[in-house]
């Protein structure tokens, strides 16, 4: 039998919805080799850090989906399937050029890097080879030097209340779709960059949020145990008395072995 809702119940979560428009882009990450070349086309690390990310004016979350394995003869009349292999699709990011078309030299050099392994590799005994020899060929980076595994796209509300992270690892541009010029009606030059990766997280992931247990979306001061537990660190050394972890299950409250838990004046717990 369906529920029956009234305008009240429903009202408070209709009107609590994400919107699109709030969104921060965060490259990160890059490799000393990789801001070692882009400096010499005058890209700052603040400028990648800082305004790269601003000019990003359409940004889409990244998803997943798994490869599957189907297995016949396990079960009489049934066809079971497994998953085989988590596959991350690619994502696009937008960007606005500015007049210095900083951004356009950017992501073109980051590509043009990751190339140039004939006309850039300064600890190599052998001579680099200019773009404009007719003996020029692609030779390409390591991995490992044009990879950025900070990249971070984190997603809000304008009350500022509450987030979602995505950090990418082993990012990387892809492709640059062509860029229209015309002599048509004049409008903002704009860049559309598709970018591969190697994975990504879900959720904050400095080793500061590991530390205080609020990575990947853990409620902060909260930490998942077994059989529907949580450890919760005691707060309030202020007080004078020893640092101690619990255990929360149901109503109870359970001091873990040799750690006492104190209630907000001082007092110890007991089971």
């Amino acid at each position: 039998m369906a529920k029956k809702f009234r305008i009240s119940d429903i009202k408070p979560i209709i009107t609590n919805l994400a919107q699109t428009s709030h969104y921060q882009v965060i490259f990160g990450g890059l490799p000393s080799n990789l801001l070692e070349y882009l400096s010499i086309k005058n890209i700052t690390q603040f400028f990648i850090v800082e305004n790269a990310g601003l000019l990003c004016y359409n940004a889409y979350l990244p998803t997943s989906s798994y490869a599957t394995r189907t297995i016949d003869g396990n079960i009489t009349g049934i066809q079971e399937n497994f998953a085989l292999a988590r596959l991350y699709d690619d994502i696009t990011l937008e960007f606005y050029i500015d007049s210095d078309y900083k951004t356009l030299i950017f992501l073109e050099t980051w590509m043009e890097y990751i190339s140039s392994g004939s006309n850039y590799n300064p600890n190599t005994r052998f001579p680099t080879i200019q773009q404009n020899n007719d003996g020029y060929f692609i030779k390409l980076q390591y991995p490992n030097k044009y990879k950025s595994d900070m990249t971070r796209i984190i997603k809000f509300d304008r009350d500022y209340n509450k987030e979602v992270e995505y950090t990418f690892r082993g990012l990387f541009p892809y492709s640059i779709t062509p860029i229209q010029v015309t002599y048509n009606q004049s409008d903002i030059l704009k860049l559309s960059v598709t970018f591969k990766y190697d994975r990504y997280i879900f959720g904050k992931s400095y080793s500061l949020n590991y530390f205080n247990a609020n990575q990947n979306n853990n409620e902060p001061n909260t930490i998942e145990t077994s059989n529907n537990s949580f450890r919760i660190p005691r707060t309030g050394q202020s007080l004078g008395v020893p640092a101690g972890v619990g255990f929360i299950s149901g109503d109870n409250l359970i001091p873990s072995p040799g750690n006492p838990v104190y209630d907000i004046a001082g007092r110890p717990i007991s089971n």
